[in-house]
């Protein structure tokens, strides 16, 4: 792995042995894999967003008394959207017909507002944890719940996929700034211009975003999208990141939570063809094209807003895997699935931490 003074001094200040971070995987993972990937002297991540503040009290808390180790949690920023009736109804419309196909009523359609934006009771468990990274996803929560979790302790992370949205990043003080490229598997970090509807073209691969966000800010940067092995590690350093952060390279390890849809599809010739797509949450995420992102079509006007959309689409998908079909789940993946293997987090760690050169 190359080796610089920026790396090591990112490593030195959250006490880890390597520059690598397993990405936050919101529905694909548990504490077992942050466990795992911080004691193999990597940066375990937990997704916040996903998980209940006693989960990630359980979660935490046994990282620390078993081993003391370091954890990043991540959380979402999104604003809570105001209730479109004639939206909702028209995205129930166009999903009517795999309903009537798979014998479902809307009325399995559960209410309630979905993933919640980092809020208070978020902010209690930051400073009851003092964890040693807290990240974010859509930019950075309101300054009072900033400040909270700068007075915890925490190093404040959060993504960025243009370099305006990294100035703006660095104008607000985070610690370190992760630069997704366009190849990065699952929600694109997109939030600036606030409100603006997703632009690809303002989305940079991470061979040019990387060191565009380097030119741009003066905080760590960490490389993230379309880095599956150790060579991919190694070029990423070389361009001047301070860390590696990586996530699809992780969906099949024994301590992931990925389902068996979702396993075989990484595994199968499906795998290399993946898109971004609004259809499962609202917000644009890359995964590997299935039944409904070929059908509707994978960015379109008919989801609600961000995370309104998920609701009429878990039936479907439930349904659906439950008869072994991928044909309506988020099978997030990243452009590159080559370094997708089934093996212990740990071992994987190790072998991304090899030099390239081998």
């Amino acid at each position: 792995m190359h080796d610089t003074p920026a790396t090591r001094a990112f490593a030195a200040r959250l006490g880890l042995e390597l520059p690598l971070i397993q990405a936050p995987m919101a529905g694909f993972q548990g504490a077992a894999m942050a466990t795992a990937v911080s004691g193999a002297g990597a940066l375990g991540s937990l997704p916040g967003a996903a998980m209940t503040p006693q989960a990630l009290r359980d979660a935490v808390g046994a990282m620390r008394r078993d081993r003391g180790l370091p954890v990043n949690l991540n959380f979402f920023c999104h604003a809570q959207p105001a209730p479109d009736p004639a939206r909702e109804a028209a995205w129930r419309e166009a999903l009517r017909p795999y309903y009537e196909e798979l014998g479902l009523s809307f009325s399995a359609i559960a209410n309630g507002p979905g993933r919640l934006p980092f809020g208070d009771e978020a902010a209690d468990v930051i400073e009851a944890l003092r964890p040693e990274v807290v990240s974010f996803h859509f930019g950075l929560p309101p300054a009072p719940l900033l400040e909270r979790v700068r007075r915890a302790g925490a190093q404040v992370w959060s993504s960025a996929t243009t370099v305006a949205e990294a100035r703006w990043l660095a104008a607000h003080g985070v610690d370190a700034i992760i630069a997704q490229g366009l190849e990065a598997g699952g929600h694109r970090g997109v939030f600036l211009p606030a409100g603006a509807s997703f632009d690809l073209a303002s989305q940079l691969r991470t061979r040019a975003l990387l060191p565009s966000i380097l030119e741009a800010v003066r905080v760590p940067v960490i490389a993230t999208g379309g880095i599956a092995d150790a060579a991919g590690v190694d070029e990423a350093l070389r361009l001047g990141a301070s860390a590696v952060q990586l996530g699809t390279a992780f969906l099949l390890c024994d301590e992931a939570t990925t389902s068996a849809v979702h396993r075989a599809a990484l595994q199968g010739a499906a795998a290399g063809q993946t898109a971004l797509t609004n259809l499962f949450s609202g917000r644009p995420a890359r995964g590997i094209v299935n039944r409904l992102m070929r059908e509707l079509g994978p960015i379109s006007a008919l989801p609600p807003a961000f995370p309104s959309a998920v609701n009429a689409i878990a039936p479907l998908r439930a349904a659906a895997e439950q008869a072994g079909r991928g044909d309506f789940s988020p099978l997030w993946a990243g452009q590159d699935v080559s370094g997708c293997r089934a093996i212990p987090a740990a071992q994987l760690v190790r072998e991304l931490s090899r030099a390239a050169s081998g």
